[in-house]
């Protein structure tokens, strides 16, 4: 059985300190053997830099998935290329710089095991990009015969499309999960067919917020449309995200818990 930890988009610097100090306990207590996080949000709420990057990756992270701010910052651009470990939605653009999806090894005592994890991005409410129910079916046409381990970051705006895509991989894939909203569902499952599902798994981050970014600047965006550049929060800081059982043999998931952990205790 593969145990799979997926933290939910990392926002500013009280993100990437939560996923710092808690999650070498967490990976410990449920003896996770991969660690996936959403990081698109970890540069200030907007983007990911290298140096951030790395300094998740050093924090016990195995893969980084991102959304609609990879690009925010420009000095990420050639990293995308270069660090295997780091993904961008699969459905942009071919030229754009990165890769969608890799194959990951799992720990050394199970050398055989591998596990392949997709970043794709939402089309409804957000910015134009090809369409992720094509583009994975392309990928898991490639990747067939590799692993039935295959784990889907869904980086998405609308719970309809979230949920069609659920269903539309529903025994293809073993996770597909949701992200982007920074607010956690409670509509966990392990579908008919054996793949996990959750329509959004969180945020790591500060809950005294507007999804993660300060009150006061967010309420004066919306009730005087002044263009605001918004900035983190930073009280009530807990970490959000799924944890995941999969069959290594058959890929299907036999389990799926929310995970909420916070920084200190409320």
């Amino acid at each position: 059985m593969s145990r799979i930890l997926f933290l939910g988009d990392v926002c500013g610097e009280p993100g990437r300190q939560a996923v710092q100090q808690l999650l070498p306990e967490l990976k410990r207590k449920l003896q996770s053997d991969f660690v996936i996080i959403n990081c698109e949000n970890a540069a200030g709420g907007y983007g990911i830099t290298p140096r951030l990057a790395e300094e998740l990756l050093r924090s016990g992270v195995n893969c980084l998935t991102t959304g609609d701010h990879v690009f925010e910052r420009k000095e990420v651009w050639e990293y995308l290329s270069i660090e295997p470990r780091i993904l961008r939605p699969a459905n942009l653009p071919s030229q754009a710089p990165g890769r969608g999806w890799a194959v990951f090894p799992l720990p050394e005592e199970n050398p055989i095991a591998k596990i392949v994890v997709v970043n794709l991005i939402g089309r409804v409410f957000m910015k134009p990009a090809d369409c992720p129910f094509q583009r994975i079916n392309s990928i898991l046409g490639e990747i067939k015969g590799i692993t039935p381990l295959i784990v889907v970051d869904f980086h998405a705006e609308a719970t309809a499309e979230k949920r069609a895509l659920g269903w539309f991989l529903d025994g293809r894939v073993s996770a597909v999960l949701g992200t982007h909203t920074h607010i956690q569902t409670a509509d966990e499952t392990v579908q008919p067919q054996g793949t996990a599902y959750i329509t959004d798994v969180g945020m790591c981050g500060a809950f005294d917020s507007v999804l993660g970014m300060r009150k006061d600047l967010s309420l004066r965006r919306m009730t005087e449309l002044v263009p605001v550049r918004l900035q983190p929060a930073a009280d009530d800081i807990r970490i959000n995200g799924v944890f995941i059982e999969i069959d290594e043999k058959t890929g299907r998931a036999t389990r799926i818990e929310r995970i909420c952990r916070y920084l200190e205790s409320p």
